[in-house]
């Protein structure tokens, strides 16, 4: 459980982010776990991570902020390995030369630095430029099949429903169009197909004209009233 001194500081950091953002960064705390926080870091132009948006985790202790949090990375990013702590003096890997006036944004804002850089350390991994630049395309996407991402950073998911109706303008007609065509279409070819039965051919030939009915009905009334007329 985490101390009141650690959950005061982190309540004032959230404020504060909230009230002046960083830069490349956005990060909040999980709403039923203060201690654990979740971060997007943005990828700085002019690098390959440019356009990439990676989605990590920030572990706090209870004894935050004299103690340091651990630091992971869920997104495929071509620097760090995934779902594995990272190394920093920021991080718990190094709680010596932790620093207790660090903030979240101070530890976003080194990590993301650290990004950039291809010194090796615990947790890294080696990657050629293009493979990051794919992984910096593909990130949105893969993070927006995240349950908990989507539901604790939704400006992004928005973003990417955006991108989509973009590049696939006509998706929700395409999705619709085949189906109405499916079923209406061999509806309207039956229809055209069908013979009427023989049976109704033979009755339309048989039926007489109307006016052929009438005069045959009167040529019979004359002829039964001749009798009575001679009487």
């Amino acid at each position: 459980m985490a101390e009141k001194a650690c959950v005061k500081r982190l309540q004032k950091e959230y404020r504060a982010l909230c009230k002046e953002p960083v830069s490349h960064v956005v990060a909040r705390p999980s709403p039923n776990d203060i201690l654990e926080w979740h971060y997007v870091l943005e990828g700085s132009e002019g690098t390959p991570f440019a356009g990439g948006l990676y989605y990590g985790k920030i572990k706090f202790p209870p004894e935050y902020p004299f103690k340091p949090p651990g630091i992971s990375m869920v997104t495929p990013n071509g620097r760090f390995m995934t779902q594995k702590k990272i190394c920093l003096s920021m991080s718990d890997f190094h709680p010596e030369s932790w620093n207790p006036m660090w903030s979240v944004s101070s530890i976003l804002t080194g990590l993301l630095s650290f990004m950039m850089d291809t010194s090796p350390t615990t947790g890294s991994v080696t990657t050629t430029v293009a493979e990051k630049q794919k992984l910096a395309k593909a990130s949105l996407a893969f993070n927006c099949k995240n349950p908990t991402f989507r539901k604790l950073l939704p400006e992004y998911v928005e973003k990417y429903e955006e991108q989509q109706l973009l590049v696939h303008p006509d998706q929700e007609q395409v999705s619709s169009v085949p189906t109405q065509a499916a079923i209406s279409l061999p509806l309207l070819d039956g229809l055209n197909s069908v013979e009427p039965p023989k049976d109704m051919e033979n009755q339309r030939r048989k039926s007489l004209p109307t006016w052929l009915l009438m005069l045959l009905v009167s040529i019979f009334g004359v002829v039964m009233a001749l009798p009575l007329l001679q009487l």
